[in-house]
């Protein structure tokens, strides 16, 4: 198939497969049409030939070539599946291409430091599970990485003090870079402002720019109502000390933090639980 491709790849010689789809032809008229010189013609059709897409025969003094069918047929079909599980992973691309709107619209907002102060952001999940569960599942460090990351990113590590002045260190990479080889997606850093067990948490939390600086403080409120059925987290997400080069930050907070807390409700209501540390984390109460 990689051969098929790139014979294929070359305009000169797709026009020579779509004269070869009329009817067979020789090398000269194949020049002729294709306006090109017959040297050229005859290398370009031993290329498709060694890639099973033309065959040739002699007759006479001339060498006449014809398409297959058959390769072709492969190809379309091998195109057709691709086509397929892109409409199958449509979901993923939507969110891309919403993302994508929004990273447009702040960077083009992010005129001057202070830019986004004062946005704020709020989420509401109904979560299975007392309060006391959905507590553990937002303070304890191993808890956390199952859940605290958007879709297509894992934490690589995750520092969690749950009590007032602890330290939070929250660092995540792409999902699928499993030996750590790739760039660190993401880093924040902050500390935790108050803590009420099974009722409230707060905490200041600013995620890095490369070069190490805050690019914004986000201050988090998340509040724990007990139901009939479970817990309701109401959460609370204000910023403030924007840099110009927090645009592309502030885009991906209301798809990427959506994400992580349909992770958490996904992962009370399965009632799953880590068996193992497959990231470094810490955390203290």
């Amino acid at each position: 198939m990689d051969i098929l491709l790139a014979a294929l790849a070359d305009p000169a010689r797709w026009r020579l497969v779509s004269l070869l789809a009329e009817r067979p032809r020789s090398v000269g008229v194949l020049a002729q049409l294709a306006e090109a010189r017959q040297p050229q013609t005859t290398k370009h059709l031993q290329t498709l030939e060694r890639a099973g897409v033309v065959i040739s025969q002699r007759t006479g003094q001339r060498r006449v070539y014809a398409l297959r069918s058959a390769p072709l047929r492969d190809l379309a079909a091998a195109l057709g599946r691709l086509a397929d599980a892109a409409e199958e992973a449509a979901g993923s691309r939507e969110t891309f291409d919403r993302h994508g709107l929004s990273l447009q619209t702040e960077r083009l907002a992010a005129q001057e430091p202070g830019w986004a102060d004062g946005r704020s952001f709020s989420f509401l999940r109904s979560l299975a599970g007392r309060p006391e569960l959905v507590w553990r599942h937002l303070t304890d460090a191993a808890l956390l990485a199952r859940w605290w990351t958007p879709d297509d990113l894992r934490v690589s590590e995750l520092v969690f003090e749950a009590r007032p002045g602890g330290r939070i260190v929250h660092e995540y990479r792409d999902a699928e870079d499993t030996d750590g080889s790739d760039l660190v997606a993401g880093r924040a850093e902050g500390v935790v402002v108050d803590v009420s067990p099974g009722e409230r948490l707060s905490y200041r939390l600013s995620p890095l720019l490369p070069d190490g600086r805050l690019a914004f403080t986000a201050h988090l409120d998340l509040g724990l109502r007990p139901t009939g059925t479970g817990t309701d987290l109401d959460v609370h997400f204000r910023i403030t000390d924007s840099t110009v080069e927090s645009a592309d930050f502030v885009a991906g907070i209301e798809i990427g933090f959506g994400q992580s807390l349909d992770k958490l409700a996904a992962t009370l209501a399965a009632g799953s639980h880590p068996s193992e540390h497959d990231t470094d984390t810490r955390s203290t109460t």
